[in-house]
């Protein structure tokens, strides 16, 4: 099997790559950056922005799957960036995926599809889109799930999954701001009640998208079955979201997060923190936002029996078990020599 990545030098993309290339899959990564660790894995690499459809096209000559797991995630920016990469570029991988006769495409979707500002509790795929939404991510990638799950054909099929907060050793995102911002006492639990989140650590995601892949590629009833369809993936056990950072935070060996601030107060300074941002032009995602805080405060959890079911799909590493590995990642990278 051939497979093309995109979003290769990303935490999940680059995750998936390697793994496809340990089991002895040809790999094709896709991203607009450099990333030499990919080449000495093994893995072809070509640069790129998917919101450019020759590019693209180039890239998906010849490969039998594709795992489209490029994105722009985050909680501000301009909302043409955001539907550039995550429309246009989502069009642009169909568009070449038919032209050049890809046979599957695995998509990597987000539970912030159903998103607004209500708590999602247990919820499973029969879950509508969100009508209103807080943040461009969501507002796109419900848009380009759409796009995905309506492109199929005979010769041509596509399952999205939906993995919440993807995390584990290599995260080069959450992680290191989390670890930051504890660090410099920038942190503070918002006052309400406990909310529980799903969470997926990174070789769960993984292997659900390789499982996906392999289905659609065998053409069998399972292909069938899945064809056309999202999936919640996730480790299957909720989490209380500010004990779960207080884990990121000790495996890190930095103190938990003690101060606290009102909800009404975190809603004021993340809506000062947009407007701050916007106003300066600056790249990437302002310090605080009002998504940023429903975020750490509703409950988002979903039913995975679907996954199971169709899918096979069975989460292995347990909170406990992720958090030592995460722990040992750490130690190791801080007694490598700097510079």
């Amino acid at each position: 099997m051939k497979a093309l990545v995109t979003g290769a030098g990303g935490f999940l993309g680059g995750a998936i790559a390697r793994t496809l290339r340990d089991r002895g899959d040809e790999v094709r990564g896709f991203s607009r950056g450099s990333h030499p660790e990919l080449a000495a894995y093994g893995i072809e690499h070509q640069r790129g922005d998917v919101a450019e459809l020759d590019a693209v096209t180039d890239a998906t000559r010849g490969v039998d799957v594709v795992f489209h797991t490029a994105a722009k995630v985050g909680a501000g920016g301009r909302y043409v960036d955001f539907y550039d990469t995550n429309v246009t570029g989502t069009a642009n991988v169909l568009t070449a995926c038919r032209e050049c006769g890809v046979r599957a495409l695995v998509y990597t979707s987000t539970p912030s599809v159903l998103s607004g500002v209500t708590d999602l509790e247990g919820v499973d795929e029969s879950e509508g889109y969100a009508t209103r939404y807080e943040a461009d991510y969501g507002r796109t990638k419900a848009e380009a799930e759409r796009l995905v799950l309506s492109s199929t054909s005979k010769e041509f099929k596509v399952v999205a999954l939906r993995p919440p907060l993807i995390w584990g050793p290599g995260d080069t995102s959450l992680l290191p701001r989390v670890i930051e911002r504890g660090r410099n006492g920038a942190l503070r639990r918002i006052n309400g009640p406990p909310k529980r989140q799903d969470i997926t650590y990174i070789d769960d995601a993984v292997e659900a998208h390789l499982i996906a892949g392999d289905l659609l590629l065998s053409g069998g009833e399972g292909a069938r079955r899945i064809n056309g369809r999202p999936y919640f993936v996730s480790s299957g056990e909720p989490v209380e979201i500010w004990d779960f950072i207080d884990g990121l935070l000790e495996a890190a060996g930095v103190p938990p997060v003690r101060k606290t601030v009102s909800l009404r107060t975190a809603l004021a300074v993340g809506w000062l923190f947009e407007k701050a941002h916007a106003l300066s032009r600056a790249q990437g995602d302002p310090r605080m936002s009002r998504w940023m805080v429903r975020q750490l405060t509703s409950s988002r959890w979903f039913d995975i029996s679907a996954a199971r079911r169709d899918l096979g799909y069975e989460p292995q590493v347990s909170l406990e078990d992720g958090m030592r590995r995460l722990k040992a990642w750490i130690e190791e990278r801080e007694k490598e020599p700097r510079g």
